[in-house]
């Protein structure tokens, strides 16, 4: 659009502070819009037919959230297990958390955040990138290793919904919106793998995160809505 058809037609668009306001305004319609309509919930299957066998890592136990915790996290569903591989040094824990709808304010709470209120404390953190079946490209991931104490874990974690895998919370926050508005559809998963450092070899308890993420993917996937 020329800056001549503006001044005549759009003269309230004449600065670049009325743009932002203007684009602000479309954006805050697209979100009412988006959020007014009667929602889709889409069918998925229960998170418990996830398989209790993937490759060499086999379950060995699973336990359930305490009603105070439930009623914090406020997910429709939840997995929550530990694995445990042929020849590895320690057990791994893998959590997913379903949530139908983000429409009413419910959503995945971030480690970021959960963590350091259960006492870890993070010592690093980065984005990796993991070749999984069924994806075209890697998927970024967030890596953080965390500690307590003497203890330390690594922890993989990511957002899932739409057969996309997301790092940043921003990011699925954005995905939120545009979703709501050309899908009528708010699901997500909040999914975390977490691996106790044994000693100091912070590489092998990362190689085991990364390969339980590459096993459980597409297996995820087949219980989420696509």
């Amino acid at each position: 659009m020329s800056q001549n058809v503006v001044n005549r037609y759009l003269p309230f668009l004449d600065s670049s502070a009325s743009r932002v306001l203007s684009a602000l305004l479309l954006l805050h319609i697209l979100i009412v819009y988006g959020f007014s309509r009667q929602e889709i919930v889409p069918p998925h299957r229960p998170l418990d037919e996830f398989p209790a066998a993937l490759g060499n890592w086999i379950q060995s136990g699973e336990s359930a959230l305490d009603e105070a915790t439930r009623q914090v996290l406020r997910a429709d569903e939840v997995l929550s297990r530990t694995y445990r591989s042929t020849g590895a040094s320690a057990a791994l824990f893998f959590f997913v958390a379903y949530f139908k709808s983000q429409r009413t304010g419910v959503n995945p709470h971030s480690p970021k955040n959960c963590l350091p209120g259960a006492g870890w404390y993070p010592l690093a953190s980065s984005i990796v990138s993991i070749d999984m079946p069924g994806r075209s490209e890697p998927a970024r991931v967030n890596h953080y290793v965390i500690g307590k104490g003497d203890a330390r874990n690594v922890v993989l974690y990511w957002y899932q919904s739409r057969d996309r895998v997301i790092a940043s919370e921003y990011a699925a926050k954005l995905y939120l919106v545009t979703d709501a508005i050309r899908y009528n559809r708010t699901e997500t998963a909040l999914v975390r793998i977490t691996v106790p450092v044994i000693g100091d070899d912070l590489d092998a308890a990362t190689q085991m995160a990364l390969d339980f993420a590459r096993q459980a993917y597409p297996r995820l996937r087949l219980l989420l809505p696509s």
